[in-house]
């Protein structure tokens, strides 16, 4: 894709001993990927639905904010499906937004969604480019004067539906 601008993003990954690793960030955080729980050492798998979630999550805060819609709570669950086969992809992630907020349209919460499922999130969009499906959804609550609540699916994307990104 000619014109389009690029951003270098890098890691170095060190190996800690066992299944113990450390990674630096090019920006200087760094995350222990392993198998010891109690350690809490990060699973890459479990921690590529967290990070799918939580840039879904920031795109979702913004949108709402520019909206005007008031949020008191805000999570998302995230469940995946791996296929036994290797690899073990995720073959399937249902993204569940659960909102609630004093001022809060059902239809802007759609669009949020809507919106960071199908043009903002790069996590989603790479991972939507692969064999996994992602389906996007919501419940949520008006606890305001208007008190509704509402749920639904919003969108799905992938598998390899993206032509735009992987061309």
């Amino acid at each position: 894709m000619l014109g389009v601008m690029s951003r270098l993003r890098n890691a170095v990954l060190v190996h800690e001993g066992g299944m113990r690793f450390a990674a630096t960030t090019g920006t200087g955080r760094t995350i222990t990927f392993g198998d010891d729980t109690e350690a809490n050492e990060l699973s890459p798998v479990e921690t590529l639905a967290a990070a799918l979630a939580a840039c879904s999550a920031m795109d979702v805060v913004s949108i709402l904010a520019k909206k005007r819609q008031r949020v008191t709570t805000y999570r998302i669950e995230v469940n995946g499906e791996q296929r036994d086969e290797y690899p073990q992809v995720y073959t399937r992630i249902d993204v569940t937004h659960v909102v609630e907020g004093t001022v809060l349209l059902e239809s802007a919460v759609r669009r949020a969604i809507d919106l960071s499922a199908k043009r903002y999130c790069p996590v989603n969009a790479m991972v939507s480019a692969g064999a996994t499906e992602v389906h996007h959804g919501y419940r949520m609550r008006c606890t305001g004067a208007n008190q509704h609540e509402g749920a639904g699916e919003v969108a799905v994307t992938g598998p390899e539906r993206r032509p735009d990104i992987v061309a």
